[in-house]
């Protein structure tokens, strides 16, 4: 569940290893370069987490990250 906190929204995703988490962040990386809007994130073997803000609108929480939080969400 995505959690708005610091302007941003946030959310952790945990996989059973590093090959499934690295395919998921392949999968949102073409549907973030689809939406023109890329997400800041991190992963640690079978851990990504994901932070979504809008540069444009002084790094805070836009309709343009619940779309993208929405998208990523589709994926699982």
């Amino acid at each position: 569940m995505w959690q708005e906190k610091d302007q941003q929204l946030y959310r952790s995703f945990q996989f059973k290893d590093f090959k499934e988490a690295f395919a998921f962040m392949t999968k949102v990386a073409l549907l973030a370069e689809k939406m023109d809007h890329h997400p800041y994130w991190t992963n640690v073997y079978n851990k990504v987490e994901i932070f979504l803000s809008t540069h444009d609108a002084g790094n805070t929480v836009t309709d343009k990250d619940h779309r993208l939080a929405k998208a990523i969400d589709g994926l699982l």
